[in-house]
């Protein structure tokens, strides 16, 4: 249940986003001042006024459109015994169909693993049986929305992966390009510098994000937002005191210290998110594993997310 390359070649994110609505950048002030991710294996669901948002249908006002076809993606490598096959289906522009599963060598899905559904199951509460169909069921109600899956209680690391995985599918129906996308998820990263930047502005800031490698390990992490002069959002006096007396917490900090920690703790799953950024640290580990997708296949190509962005 590890991550994997990223799809380097097409221009976009859920999100999907992320997070970003969908991949793109949400409004920081809607983040959450009491909310924190889990590192553990145990993730809080949505709050019931966010999901009543999620269920409403939300209107796109940037992002390029998805193409009709049907969009795969597989992981390379088996973990457990197990590797991910994922697709998707545009029709009309809109999804219209999903399937994700793990197999094994023989194609068989872990959902009939009895053993191991029953031994996450005594740890984590949840076993494949439910969380795979869970959130293969979210993203098809959600479509290119990604940001509106719910992360299942018990199966954080899978969810975030599963959403990164979505992420990519919605990149690909939007160049239209439907070759398999590859997941290096076995490979140790290559040392480089690896970058991605989206391309459309929300509440007048884009983000950009690069991480450098050295060793096979993360030693830089530069991720910021912002504006049509380039200039950083963590710069911004009057929307770091803003969202400061709303959430208690502004850019200048929370980015600091969401780059410190995925250089500590190497692993986008493992970062906690900051207490009243909460969406913008989800749209974090969303983009830090298409990073390290591009690092573990060696693919320095710029990443350009075309993210969607949704209306208010």
């Amino acid at each position: 249940m590890k991550l994997a390359k990223a799809l380097t070649s097409v221009s976009l994110v859920a999100v999907a986003a992320l997070t970003l609505a969908a991949c793109g950048n949400a409004n920081d002030s809607k983040d959450s001042s009491s909310s924190k991710s889990s590192s553990s294996k145990v993730e809080k669901k949505s709050s019931s006024s966010e999901k009543k948002e999620e269920t409403t249908e939300a209107k796109q006002t940037a992002g390029g459109a998805l193409k009709d076809g049907t969009y795969k993606l597989e992981e390379l490598a088996y973990s457990h015994g197990y590797k991910v096959e994922m697709s998707m289906t545009v029709t009309d522009g809109k999804v219209s169909d999903t399937t994700y599963d793990y197999v094994d060598k023989d194609g068989k899905s872990k959902q009939d693993d009895k053993d191991y559904e029953s031994s996450m199951k005594a740890k984590s509460g949840t076993g494949p049986k439910e969380y795979i169909p869970e959130l293969n069921d979210s993203f098809k109600k959600n479509g290119s929305n990604v940001g509106a899956i719910d992360v299942v209680s018990g199966a954080t690391e899978s969810s975030q992966s599963f959403k990164n995985y979505a992420a990519q599918l919605v990149q690909a129906a939007q160049a239209g390009n439907t070759d398999t996308i590859q997941i290096h998820n076995g490979d140790k990263m290559k040392d480089g510098t690896y970058t991605l930047e989206e391309k459309n502005y929300s509440h007048n800031y884009r983000a950009t994000f690069s991480i450098t490698v050295a060793g096979g390990k993360i030693t830089e992490s530069k991720y910021d937002n912002i504006d049509k002069d380039g200039k950083s959002k963590t710069k911004d006096a009057a929307y770091e005191k803003s969202m400061k007396k709303v959430n208690g917490v502004g850019p200048a900090e929370y980015m600091k210290k969401l780059n410190e920690e995925l250089v500590k703790v190497q692993n986008p799953a493992e970062v906690d998110a900051v207490s009243g950024a909460t969406s913008s640290s989800n749209s974090f580990v969303l983009y830090a594993q298409q990073l390290i997708n591009a690092a573990q296949a060696g693919n320095t190509n710029k990443i350009e997310i075309d993210n969607i962005v949704f209306a208010e």
